[in-house]
């Protein structure tokens, strides 16, 4: 398997060829703004990252740190190291994943398992880094004749690998609080919980005693991302789990928080490549 030098391009390929891809990254693949994909991610930090922030959740990032995240949470790197920022990131296909999965082993574990003792974060030992490393080398090194079972052996394995660590070194869900403002956290948490209602910016404002100004400014330079675009995400991966579970396209519109369906329509056929209705159709 090749392995590519673009967070877009792993995913791409993923999702077009219904597989899994492997991404090498360095510093000068632009991060990007708070997103939602289709396929299951695999973040594995080189060199760390200073801070992830994953649906509502913070983490600092120290290299040996793996993350595992689904397509229904929205995601982005919030402080970085802008000269030194090296990453592995696996792009999983969810139906693709899915056919690995026996009776007995559910490989789909570490993307579903979201209960209240769980961290999307865990923290590889040297060995296990070592080992993690080990099966990408397998997958991306694969050539001639059988190269493409022996890298969907390796993946098998790295699988069973990460979810039997995924299970043991789960972390209590304490938030990380690190130097921003505890307001933020609170933001985070209200916006989590009230993201199916109407609001305004002003409305959020007054909840917190705070300026619209002050609130985005704070926001912003805790999160890396603005209310707007964090709460679209989070709207946005509300749709898609409600198009998925079979609800018609205006009830997961209203049930989603989105108050108007044209701005429903173009925000979400922007983060998904697909409109509603043919998302719907194509996740029937």
């Amino acid at each position: 398997m090749q392995i590519l030098n673009s967070c877009h391009e792993a995913i791409e390929h993923c999702l077009n060829q219904k597989y899994f891809a492997c991404g090498h990254l360095y510093s000068d693949d632009k991060t990007m703004d708070i997103h939602i994909h289709d396929c299951c991610e695999i973040y594995y930090s080189i060199s760390g990252g200073r801070q992830y922030l994953i649906d509502n959740r913070f983490y600092s990032i120290s290299p040996g740190d793996l993350f595992f995240i689904n397509p229904y949470e929205s995601h982005c790197l919030t402080k970085i190291d802008t000269e030194i920022h090296e990453r592995i990131v696996l792009s999983i296909h969810p139906d693709y994943l899915k056919s690995l999965c026996t009776p007995s082993t559910d490989l789909e574990a570490c993307f579903r398992e979201r209960g209240g003792g769980f961290s999307h974060r865990v923290s590889l030992s040297a060995e296990d880094q070592n080992r993690f490393l080990y099966y990408v080398r397998r997958i991306t090194g694969s050539e001639g004749y059988g190269s493409d079972l022996l890298e969907q052996a390796a993946f098998l394995e790295m699988m069973v690998f990460l979810n039997k660590r995924f299970q043991n070194h789960q972390e209590e869900p304490e938030a990380e609080k690190g130097s921003r403002p505890q307001v933020v956290d609170e933001i985070l948490s209200y916006l989590h919980q009230h993201i199916q209602d109407p609001f305004s910016l002003d409305d959020l404002a007054a909840h917190f005693f705070l300026s619209s100004s002050y609130l985005c400014r704070i926001f912003k330079s805790s999160t890396g991302t603005t209310i707007h675009k964090y709460v679209t995400a989070k709207r946005i991966t509300l749709a898609k789990s409600l198009l998925n579970q079979g609800y018609p396209v205006m009830e997961a519109c209203a049930q989603s928080g989105f108050g108007d369906y044209s701005n429903f329509f173009k925000a979400f056929t922007k983060a998904t490549g697909l409109s509603p209705k043919k998302y719907s159709h194509f996740n029937s």
